[in-house]
C-alpha cells in the first residue's frame, strides 16, 4: 500500500506555534483552538498515518492507530515549577506492540517551528527492562557495536548517547569489554533537522529515512524484552505422543 501523501504542515500551524510559545496561556489558546486542531494537531495525524503505512515494509510491530502515537499536547504541570499547559511542540513516538509503555526502544519524532528531532532507542525503562538490556548488551555486545557503527546509521543520525552510571552497576564486572555500554541507563540516537522542513513534502521522506536506519538498532535493544512466544495447547499433545 502506497503512504498517503503529506504536503507538510501548513504555515498557519507553525504560526500558532509561535504565537503560543510566547503566550503560553489558556486565554491566548482558546479562541485558537480550532487553529490548533485544524492546522496542527489533524496534519500530525496525517503525517503520522502516512509514516505507519511506510513502515509496515520494516516496521510493521510498532504500528498503530495515530491517536496512541500522537502525545499529548497539555503539559503535566503536577510537578513541575512551569505552570504553562501547553507544549510548544507537536511530537509523536511508535512503540512495539506488547511491550509497556516507555519500557522498550521506540522510534520518536517532534515538529516546532524552531525545531524538527527525530529520535530512537531506549529513553525510560523500568529496572527490570533496564537490567535486562544490560546483560543482554554484556552478551552481545559485538553485535552492538556493528549495528551502532553502521555507515547509514551514523551518516544519517548520532551515535548512540545516553546518560549513564559513575561506575558499573551491581552484578556487572568493571572491566567488561562492554562495560561503558552497561553502565548506560539509555541507548537513543537523534538529529535535528532544518524546521522549516515542516511545511514542505520533505519532511515525510527525511523522518522515514531515518526511521530506517534506526530499525536494527531498535530491534536489537528490544530483543531481551519481547515476551516469549506462547505454545498452542496442541503442541503439548504432540510432545507427549512423541515421547510415549
Amino acid at each position: 500500500m502506497k503512504p498517503p501523501a503529506f504536503p507538510g504542515f501548513p504555515p498557519e500551524g507553525m504560526t500558532f506555534l509561535r504565537g503560543l510559545k510566547r503566550n503560553n496561556n489558556r486565554e491566548w489558546f482558546q479562541p485558537r483552538r480550532a487553529i490548533f486542531e485544524e492546522k496542527v494537531k489533524a496534519s500530525m495525524y496525517q503525517l503520522v498515518a502516512a509514516l505507519e503505512v511506510a513502515m509496515m515494509k520494516f516496521a510493521p510491530e510498532y504500528v498503530t492507530e495515530p491517536a496512541q502515537a500522537v502525545f499529548r499536547f497539555y503539559r503535566d504541570t503536577r510537578f513541575s515549577p512551569d505552570k504553562t499547559p501547553y507544549k510548544t511542540q507537536i511530537a509523536a513516538a511508535f512503540r512495539r506492540r506488547g511491550l509497556e509503555k516507555h519500557a522498550g526502544a521506540s522510534y520518536y519524532f517532534s515538529v516546532s517551528p524552531f525545531e524538527v528531532e527525530v529520535a530512537g532507542g531506549v529513553y525510560m525503562p523500568g529496572p527490570e527492562q533496564l537490567l535486562a538490556i544490560r546483560r543482554y548488551l554484556a552478551e552481545h555486545y559485538d553485535e552492538f557495536f556493528r549495528i551502532a557503527n553502521a555507515r547509514p546509521l551514523r551518516r544519517l543520525v548520532s551515535q548512540v548517547v545516553g546518560d549513564a552510571l559513575a561506575r558499573a552497576p551491581k552484578g556487572f564486572c568493571a572491566d567488561h569489554p562492554a562495560a561503558d555500554l552497561v553502565r548506560m541507563r539509555q541507548w537513543c540516537v537523534w538529529t535535528p533537522l532544518d524546521p522549516t522542513l515542516a511545511t514542505t513534502p520533505k519532511l515525510f521522506g527525511e523522518i522515514l529515512k531515518r526511521f530506517r536506519v534506526m530499525t536494527p538498532l531498535i530491534e536489537f535493544l528490544n530483543t531481551p524484552l519481547k515476551p516469549a512466544p506462547r505454545l498452542h495447547p496442541s503442541w503439548f499433545t504432540n510432545w507427549n505422543r512423541a515421547a510415549m
